[in-house]
């Protein structure tokens, strides 16, 4: 029998109340964590560049779900971006119980032909934006006293070297490790930071980058299970790790990967 999305989400992994901003909301991994997150009964907000993508997935989100939702179109990649998006994100309904760092880019090159723009351009999006965001977030938890928790959305490559994939995977490893100070420093208020990495997940950029069979072949060798990994694998982690059922897991950075990163 196909389990829904909807159906998946009841008992423990309720997220009825609980107010969420998720980063790049509109597309790919982070669009099915908006869907997830409405399915169990979270209020949003969802960030990302375009208004009128935006818009629609408030809509859609409204008429399936019922679910409050809000939008902040905002550039994450700008210096002030990440205090923007906290502040608007803490007003939409008066503060914030979840935030999933979900954003991020990929340009793959080798790592001898690195384009600095590129390079930068990636560091900008994929680390110094969610950990500058998650930052404030975080503070703003603090003075609300009520706990929280912090999700990234990292990658396996934040675990084990990717070929082709240099400034990538330094991104994500520093960002998994600025998620391990957020737990260790905002644990004593009862704020949770954890990551999930996955492999390969078949979204859009996914099979833009892996697509080819060519591509594909060698990296699906190196994965136990012997697949790469479906947007929902992902947004079920990740509605655990903010739901009560994950109150106790803090620090983490668990692997979404069909056991690629044993080695």
């Amino acid at each position: 029998m196909t389990t829904t999305a909807d159906s998946r989400y009841s008992g423990v992994l309720r997220l009825d109340g609980k107010r969420a901003l998720i980063t790049g909301a509109t597309k790919g991994i982070g669009a099915d964590i908006a869907r997830a997150f409405a399915a169990a009964g979270a209020h949003l907000v969802l960030s990302g560049r375009d208004e009128g993508e935006l818009d629609a997935a408030r809509a859609t989100l409204s008429d399936r779900y019922g679910a409050e939702v809000r939008t902040a179109a905002v550039d994450l990649a700008r210096p002030d971006g990440p205090d923007m998006l906290a502040g608007l994100a803490g007003e939409a309904f008066g503060g914030l119980d979840v935030l999933v760092n979900n954003a991020g880019i990929s340009h793959p090159q080798p790592a001898v032909d690195t384009d600095p723009a590129l390079f930068d351009a990636t560091i900008a999006v994929n680390l110094r934006a969610p950990a500058l965001l998650a930052a404030a977030v975080g503070a703003a938890m603090v003075r609300q006293g009520t706990g929280g928790a912090i999700i990234t959305v990292a990658s396996a490559a934040a675990l084990a070297p990717l070929p082709d994939h240099y400034a990538y995977c330094a991104s994500k490893a520093g960002l998994v490790m600025a998620t391990k100070v957020l737990a260790r420093e905002l644990g004593p208020h009862g704020i949770r930071a954890n990551s999930v990495c996955p492999t390969v997940v078949l979204t859009e950029m996914g099979q833009r980058v892996w697509g080819e069979d060519a591509k594909a072949a060698p990296m699906l060798a190196r994965i136990p299970l012997g697949r790469f990994a479906v947007p929902h694998e992902v947004s079920d982690a990740v509605v655990w790790l903010a739901s009560d059922a994950a109150s106790m897991v803090n620090g983490v950075d668990l692997p979404l990967d069909g056991g690629y990163t044993m080695g």
